[in-house]
C-alpha cells in the first residue's frame, strides 16, 4: 500500500482539486484509491453540511473519509496530548485504508487561524510513514521565487533531497490573481479559459530551477481553467441568503463574469453577454428591462441580481415575462450593490457538495495534467512502510483489545497501578486483577478522583495464599521446598501472583513499580520457567524514535551471552517483532562490520548470525554490523553494500548487556526517545517488569504488551 500525503504550501492552492484529480488518474489505471482527511477544517461554504470529498463518499466506494473534528484536535493539542491525537488519527486511517492500493491523505492548510497546521502535517506524515507531495500555486511569483518557496517548505521534511518527498503538483498555472494575491472569482472576459497544450506547459514548468537542478520531481502542472470555478446562480443565492424572485434555471446556469451596472444604460449594454451575472440596484428599472430584453432575444445571461431590497412591481414583471420564460434567474438581496459584489468576491472557489457536474469536470481536468508515467509507476516501487510510534501504540492497544487477556497486578495497592488498571478497563485494553485489600484499593481510587471500574477484579492475598501452598511444594519439591517454606515464600505477593499465572488462573503478570527487577524475574524463572527450544530468558526495549519503532535486545537480563544464547535472543526478538506488527530485519551488532575486524567478540557475533540463519532461514539477518552501518543507509552503502539488513535494520541485537544497556540509555536520553520495556521473552508465560519510576502510561503499555504476549505462545 502507498500512502501519499498532499501537503499544501499555502492558502488557495486548490488542494481538493488536486486530490480529486489524483483519484481520477489512479482510477484510470485500475489502482484502488481511497481518500483520508485526518482533521476536518472549517468549510468556506458555510451552508454545506458536507465537503466535496464527503459527498463522493456517498456515491463512490473508492473514496472514504473518517476525520477527527477540529475542536477535538485543538483540545488535545492544548492539553499537551499530541500523542493521543496522532493515535486517534492512526485508528481512523487503519479503518479507511483497508484493502487500498493507494491512500491519498489530505494535509491541513496553514492559515492565521491554524498556525500549527504545518507542524501537525509533519507529525501526521511521520505517524503514517507517508510519502509527501507538495501542492502549490505560483500566483504572481516568478519561477525563482516559487522555487525558493518550495525549498523553504521542504525544510520541514529534511530538504528536497529527502527520498520521501516525491515532488510537487503545481496547480492554477496562469490563473488571474487580484491585488491581495487571491484568484479572482469573476474574470475578465478576455482571460483564456485554459492552456490546451499540456505537454508544452509541463515542459515549461519543468525548467523551473527546483525541478531542473534537483531530484525533486514535477508530478503535474495543472492549467487554470475558467470554466471550473464558475459557480451556479443557485450557489451565489445560497451564499448571499438571497430571495428568489424567479428560480428559472438557477441550478444549471453558471456565472463566468459579473457586471455591476451602476452607469447609464447606454454604457452598460455591451456588458450584457453570455454567462454574465448582472448586478444592479432594484430600482434601476431601465437596466432590469434591458437585461430581460437581452435574455428574451437569445442572450443566455447567467442571471439578474437585484440589490437594495427592492421588489419588482407588477408592470415590470409583465414586461419581463418573455425573459422569465427563457429560464432567466432573478434573485434579490438587501445589501447595496457595492457590498454585494464584495461578498461575492469572498465566496472562494470551493465546489459545493451537490454540484456533481463541476466535480466531474474538476477531476477530469486535473487528471489530464498529472504525469501519467509517474501514475503508472506508483505501485511498482512499493515504499516499505515503517511502523511509526503513534502507529505502534495504536496497533499495540488494538491487538491487546483483541487478545482479551486477564493480567494480574500484584502491587494492587500502588496508586499508579490502580490508575493504570482503571485506564485499561475504560479503554477495554485488558482485564486486570489487583492483589490487595479491597477497601484500601477502593479508598485509594476515590482519593485519586474516580470510582473503580466494575470490571476490575480485586482479590485479598490473605484469602488466597493457603490454596497455593500445596501446588508450590509440588513444583519445587526437588529443590527442597517444604510446606513451611512455601507459606513464607507466598507472603510475597509477586510469588503469589506468579503461582496464579502458573496455575492458568490468569494470562500474564506485571510488577516492579515498587520492587526490584530481581524480585519480579526470580519467581518467574523458578515457577514459570523457560520456553521449550530456548536456553534463556531475554529482554527487549521498543525504542520509539521520531519516525519509526526499533527493537533493542538484550538490554536488561543477560550480561555475557554466548553465541548460542545470542542466537536465541535474536530469534526471540524476531518473534516479538512479528507479534507486534514489525517485519524484522535483524542486525547482529559488533564493533566490526563484516570481515573488517578480528577478535573473540566479533567471532561470537559471526557464529551467532550463522546459527540464526541455520535455525530460522525465513528471517532476514546479517552480522556482524556496526550500529551506524545497520542504521544509516548512506553508511551502509560504503560498509555493507550487499547486505539485506544494513541501512534498514529494525531489530538490533547487542553482543552483551554492557553494550545494549549503554546504547539504549544513550539513545533514550540524548534523543529524548520514548522507550517501552523491558519486555521479557522466552518464558512459558508472560511476566514483565516495571521501572520503579514508571509512569501510569508506562504501566498501561506494559499491561498491553503482556496481554499480546499471552496471545502468542512463542514469545
Amino acid at each position: 500500500m502507498k500512502t501519499l500525503m498532499l501537503v499544501p504550501t499555502g492558502v488557495g492552492v486548490g488542494l481538493t482539486t488536486v486530490a480529486l484529480g489524483l483519484e481520477r488518474a489512479f482510477d484510470s489505471q485500475g489502482i484502488k484509491t481511497v481518500f483520508f482527511k485526518p482533521i476536518a477544517q472549517d468549510r468556506h461554504i458555510k451552508q454545506q453540511t458536507k465537503t466535496t470529498l464527503e459527498t463522493l463518499t456517498d456515491s463512490e466506494k473508492a473514496i472514504q473519509l473518517k476525520q477527527v473534528e477540529l475542536s477535538n484536535a485543538e483540545k488535545l493539542l492544548s492539553e499537551g496530548k499530541k500523542d493521543q491525537l496522532l493515535e486517534d488519527i492512526i485508528a481512523n486511517f487503519e479503518t479507511v485504508a483497508r484493502d487500498a492500493e493507494v491512500v491519498i491523505v489530505q494535509g491541513l492548510i496553514s492559515t492565521k487561524d491554524y498556525p500549527y497546521a504545518a507542524r501537525l502535517n509533519y507529525e501526521i506524515y511521520k505517524a503514517l510513514d507517508a510519502e509527501v507531495i507538495f501542492v502549490a500555486s505560483p500566483g504572481k511569483l516568478s519561477p525563482d521565487s516559487f522555487s525558493e518557496q518550495l525549498e523553504i517548505n521542504a525544510r520541514y521534511y529534511g530538504g528536497i533531497d529527502n527520498p520521501n518527498l516525491l515532488g510537487c503538483i503545481v496547480n492554477k498555472i496562469n490563473a488571474p490573481i487580484d491585488a491581495k494575491g487571491f484568484v479572482s472569482l469573476h474574470l475578465d472576459a478576455q482571460q483564456p479559459f485554459e492552456t490546451t497544450d499540456k505537454t508544452a506547459l509541463y515542459d515549461e514548468v519543468k525548467q523551473w530551477r527546483i525541478f531542473a537542478k534537483s531530484q525533486f520531481r514535477l508530478l503535474g502542472a495543472i492549467s487554470w481553467n475558467k470554466l471550473l470555478v464558475a459557480p451556479r446562480v443557485s450557489d451565489i443565492a445560497s451564499a448571499l441568503n438571497a430571495d428568489i424572485l424567479n428560480a428559472g434555471n438557477m441550478q444549471q446556469r453558471r456565472v463566468q463574469n459579473i457586471t455591476l451596472c451602476a452607469r447609464s444604460l447606454q454604457n452598460m449594454l455591451s456588458a450584457l453577454t453570455e454567462d454574465t451575472l448582472v448586478v444592479t440596484a432594484g430600482d434601476r428599472v431601465d437596466i432590469i428591462i434591458a437585461a430581460c430584453m437581452a435574455a428574451a432575444s437569445g442572450i443566455r445571461l447567467a442571471g439578474l441580481l437585484l440589490t437594495g431590497e427592492y421588489v419588482l412591481d407588477s408592470s415590470t414583471q409583465t414586461l419581463c415575462s418573455k425573459a422569465l420564460e427563457t429560464g432567466l434567474p432573478i434573485i434579490s438581496v438587501a445589501t447595496d450593490s457595492y457590498r454585494t459584489v464584495l461578498s461575492i468576491e469572498q465566496l472562494g472557489n470551493e465546489v459545493p457538495d451537490d454540484d456533481f457536474e463541476r466535480i466531474e469536470k474538476v477531476k477530469d481536468n486535473a487528471a489530464r495534467f498529472i504525469d501519467k508515467n509517474w501514475i503508472k509507476s506508483i505501485t511498482k516501487n512499493q515504499h516499505e512502510r515503517r511502523l511509526s510510534p503513534p502507529a505502534f501504540r495504536y496497533q499495540l492497544i488494538e491487538t491487546a483489545r483483541n487478545a482479551n487477556k486477564l493480567i494480574i497486578l500484584p502491587e494492587g495497592e500502588e496508586p499508579r497501578v490502580i490508575k493504570a488498571a482503571q485506564i485499561c478497563a475504560e479503554r477495554n485494553i485488558a482485564r486486570t486483577l489487583l492483589l490487595g485489600q479491597p477497601e484500601r484499593i477502593h479508598a485509594l481510587a476515590k482519593t485519586a478522583g474516580f470510582n473503580l471500574h466494575p470490571s476490575i477484579m480485586i482479590k485479598d492475598p490473605h484469602e488466597l495464599r493457603a490454596q497455593y501452598v500445596a501446588p508450590l511444594v509440588k513444583l519445587r519439591e526437588n529443590k527442597g521446598m517444604t510446606t513451611h517454606r512455601a507459606k513464607e515464600y507466598l507472603e510475597d505477593n509477586i510469588v503469589l501472583a506468579t503461582m496464579l499465572l502458573q496455575q492458568n488462573e490468569v494470562d500474564g503478570l506485571v510488577a516492579g513499580s515498587i520492587t526490584t527487577t530481581a524480585n519480579t524475574i526470580r519467581p518467574a524463572l523458578q515457577l514459570i520457567k523457560v520456553s521449550e527450544g530456548f536456553s534463556l530468558v531475554s529482554s527487549i526495549f521498543f525504542m520509539c524514535l521520531p519516525e519509526q519503532v526499533l527493537i533493542y535486545g538484550d538490554c536488561a537480563v543477560n550480561p555475557t551471552p554466548s553465541a548460542e544464547q545470542l542466537a536465541d535472543i535474536a530469534i526471540q526478538s524476531a518473534n516479538s517483532a512479528t507479534a507486534f506488527g514489525i517485519v524484522p530485519r535483524i542486525a547482529m551488532i559488533s564493533y566490526s562490520t563484516g570481515a573488517s575486524g578480528i577478535g573473540a567478540d566479533v567471532e561470537k557475533v559471526t557464529k551467532a548470525t550463522q546459527l540464526v540463519q541455520e535455525r530460522r532461514p525465513d528471517l532476514i539477518v546479517d552480522g556482524p554490523l556496526q550500529y551506524d552501518a545497520a542504521q544509516n543507509p548512506q553508511v551502509a552503502k560504503t560498509k555493507a553494500p550487499n547486505s539485506p539488513v544494513a541501512g534498514k535494520a529494525n531489530v538490533f541485537i547487542f553482543p552483551d548487556l554492557n553494550t545494549g544497556n549503554t546504547t539504549y540509555k544513550a539513545v533514550q536520553r540524548s534523543a529524548d526517545v520514548l522507550s517501552i520495556g523491558p519486555m521479557l521473552q522466552g518464558l512459558r508465560k508472560p511476566v514483565n517488569d516495571l521501572s520503579r519510576g514508571a509512569l501510569v502510561d508506562d504501566i498501561v503499555f506494559t499491561i498491553a504488551i503482556t496481554a499480546i504476549q499471552a496471545a502468542f505462545s512463542h514469545i
